[in-house]
């Protein structure tokens, strides 16, 4: 006897149930979960990133002053990126193109489309100019982002619930997601009441379970210079090439995969070329969680006698260019 069958039987009611609402009025303005699962993932990745750049040296919210400029460049490119990888849903006759009042439009992200890939770009382009504004090491940054990036990621996976949408492939297994078949991602010919797999969920506990890893590692091995993100890419993309497998939204394909598949991919060869550069170039450990000049002369930081993970009690290497000048006048001498 199947489970299901079984379940049935029992008179239990196993299968997840889709959110019967997706958002909610305050006065004239309407407040989309999707919306808010996402603020909710920036706010926990920004208290996690501060918290650990502060403990590596840096100046207690110097991130605000970095996520001003990359979380509006992340979400841009996640929306140009969704669009773009999508043309069908938004190009073409029939489709709502550029009316931002009406369903269906490139600007519509409280509908939901935005892809981690183009955030990852534009929040990445984003991160650099602002370590380059405020003289944090890019390298630093990136490390300490990563536990909270994968967590943010887990709680807007929750966006797609409450917008029931990006399920995977009919199941009958205990937790298949129920999606109304009046739902216009419902694929034709199949019966009312059929379950789907959670897609959302599985990302949810790939993420999470991710943040995990990503804080042990960084608390067992002491990985810099970047390293740290690159196992990040390196999780995150082998999970997403799974779960995006057996999703049934449309998507553009190229040589038998979805377009997210390779994206994904990509992330885990980039994370693998990162780690193995970083670790042949940068054996030790950062001298700074500062560019080589722009530490501030008072930064106000948490001790430096924490023997944790993110602070380098070792001597500051010399810059090379300190380096050079000392031998020259060594030699001159």
């Amino acid at each position: 006897m199947s489970l299901a069958l079984l379940n049935a039987g029992l008179g239990v009611h196993a299968s997840i149930p889709s959110p019967s609402i997706s958002s909610f009025q305050v006065g004239p303005f309407t407040i989309h979960f999707y919306a808010l699962c996402i603020i909710a993932g920036i706010i926990v990745a920004t208290f996690m990133t501060n918290h650990r750049l502060t403990k590596r040296g840096a100046e207690s919210w110097v991130v605000v002053d970095i996520c001003i400029i990359a979380v509006p460049l992340a979400i841009i490119a996640a929306r140009i990126f969704h669009v773009l990888t999508h043309p069908g849903f938004y190009f073409g006759p029939g489709a709502n193109t550029w009316n931002p009042f009406q369903p269906g439009s490139v600007w519509a992200i409280w509908e939901g489309g935005i892809a981690i890939f183009g955030a990852l770009i534009g929040g990445g382009i984003g991160a650099w100019l602002g370590c380059k504004w405020t003289g944090v090491r890019f390298s630093t940054f990136a490390d300490a982002l990563a536990p909270g990036l994968i967590l943010a990621q887990a709680f807007g996976r929750f966006g797609n619930w409450f917008n029931h949408e990006l399920f995977g492939l009919p199941t009958d297994l205990p937790w298949g997601l129920e999606i109304e078949s009046t739902n216009p991602a419902f694929p034709a010919g199949l019966a009312p009441g059929t379950l789907f797999h959670p897609t959302f969920l599985y990302e949810v506990i790939w993420n999470t379970l991710g943040c995990l890893v990503l804080l042990w590692l960084g608390h067992k091995l002491r990985l810099q210079w970047g390293k740290l993100f690159a196992v990040y890419l390196i999780w995150y993309g082998a999970g997403r090439a799974v779960w995006e497998s057996i999703r049934i939204d449309p998507s553009e394909i190229y040589f038998g995969l979805r377009t997210n598949v390779w994206a994904a991919l990509a992330a885990v060869v980039l994370g693998i070329v990162i780690l193995f550069v970083q670790t042949r170039r940068h054996p030790g450990f950062e001298p700074s969680a500062y560019q080589p000049g722009r530490q501030p002369k008072k930064a106000v930081v948490e001790s430096q006698d924490d023997q944790s993970e993110y602070v380098d009690l070792s001597a500051p290497e010399a810059d090379h260019a300190d380096s050079e000048a000392a031998t020259s006048t060594a030699a001159a001498g």
